[in-house]
């Protein structure tokens, strides 16, 4: 345990409380895929936002049409107030076809599609639906600073598991990447990427003003565009961190899609675009062999902190993912970040409109011609159930 500050205020867990916090104000995003509803963390996170008790949740879900309407009938289990919003929908999709954002798709455009429809509630929290250590507090934690004149904060955990140290992407891709360009450039942008102690954690709140102002990549890259709209608006004394304890959640390979070295590839693009509008163009060359030579002397360091805690670590394995990172230290071709939902036509009750007729249409279609409960304007209804009758 320490208690060392950064250059944006660090709020370190010394005590295990749950700090008061304006839950009630706020919305949840989640991202979630078609097969989250069979996960025991999910199941978890959902039973813990029930005591939580925010504002609502909105699940950011991207999932085939014939899973859609098995998971609008599993959230209604949950005591919490949920709003599913089908992002690969085919009237959202077209949607966005008309809108010129056709061909774009992922994590990243899943959650900037949750933020424009939660931008109705003061603060918004954003986190992963992977966590199996999620806990009661971590919400809490997240918007504490921002009724305290923050207006963007980001969770830092640490990932040990099965006595190995995890983290990868950050450890050994962004960590070192960062360093190397620090030996490069002392503009501030670098100085604030480099102040995060774990920039990639997904788990981030932000007032609504900042949420309307996000531009983020469609893919991974989606944590490195967030601080780059939060460097331009909120800044270092706008920002804070929050210690999360220890993390455990879903691990990727390195190899094969979606695996550790695709997400590489939109990570790097994600930064090295933030990093250009904000004027800092490194000669790539050059910074791909100082970002060897950081990442290399990083893994003798952890290789020390493992051996010192009694951890596995593979030094040879550590030293092939630096060379599977290695291509994604490239100029990015074109800035693909999506516009802030300030600068864009779209309004995000159109997207909760289609949303909603889409999905109604996949529960029709799986009932088989049996109507749901609708409300006045056709879209579906449910019934809460009272879970605390049965504790």
């Amino acid at each position: 345990m320490e208690y060392v500050q950064e250059r944006i205020p660090t709020l370190h867990d010394f005590t295990d409380t749950v700090p008061d916090a304006p839950t009630d104000r706020a919305s949840i995003v989640i991202p979630m895929t078609g097969h989250a509803h069979t996960s025991h963390a999910t199941d978890r996170i959902l039973r813990t936002l029930e005591d939580v008790a925010p504002d609502r949740v909105v699940i950011a879900l991207r999932a085939d049409a014939p899973a859609v309407a098995s998971i609008h009938d599993w959230l209604t289990d949950y005591d919490v107030p949920t709003e599913t919003i089908w992002c690969n929908g085919p009237r959202v999709n077209e949607l966005l076809t008309e809108a010129g954002f056709g061909d774009t798709g992922g994590k990243g455009r899943d959650v900037w599609l949750a933020l424009g429809v939660a931008s109705d509630t003061k603060y918004t929290v954003v986190h992963d639906a992977d966590a199996e250590t999620y806990s009661r507090s971590h919400v809490n934690r997240l918007l504490f600073p921002l009724e305290r004149g923050h207006s963007f904060v980001k969770g830092y955990y640490a990932r040990i598991e099965r006595n190995q140290l995890y983290g990868r992407l950050f450890r050994l891709f962004y960590a070192p990447l960062i360093r190397a360009l620090s030996q490069l450039s002392g503009a501030p942008i670098v100085s604030y990427l480099g102040a995060f102690r774990y920039a990639l954690a997904g788990e981030m709140a932000m007032t609504t003003q900042l949420a309307r102002r996000l531009r983020v990549p469609p893919g991974w890259g989606l944590e490195v565009g967030a601080l780059g709209t939060a460097f331009e608006h909120a800044g270092f004394e706008g920002t804070a961190q929050i210690d999360l304890g220890v993390h455990k959640h879903d691990h990727r390979s390195v190899s094969g899609p979606h695996g550790l070295g695709d997400m590489s590839i939109d990570v790097g693009a994600s930064l090295f675009s933030v990093l250009e509008a904000n004027g800092v163009s490194p000669d790539y060359e050059s910074l791909r062999e100082r970002y060897r030579k950081t990442a290399n002397r990083l893994i003798d360091q952890y290789a020390t902190d493992a051996a010192f805690n009694g951890l596995d670590y593979d030094s040879n394995a550590e030293r092939d993912q630096i060379e599977a990172y290695l291509p994604a230290v490239k100029s990015p071709t074109a800035d693909t970040r999506l516009p802030a939902w300030t600068d864009t036509a779209i309004d995000p009750d159109s997207i909760r409109t289609a949303s909603r007729a889409d999905i109604g249409d996949a529960v029709d279609a799986e009932s088989g011609g049996s109507q749901p409960n609708r409300d006045s304007d056709g879209d579906i209804t449910t019934d809460r159930v009272d879970l605390d009758a049965d504790r």
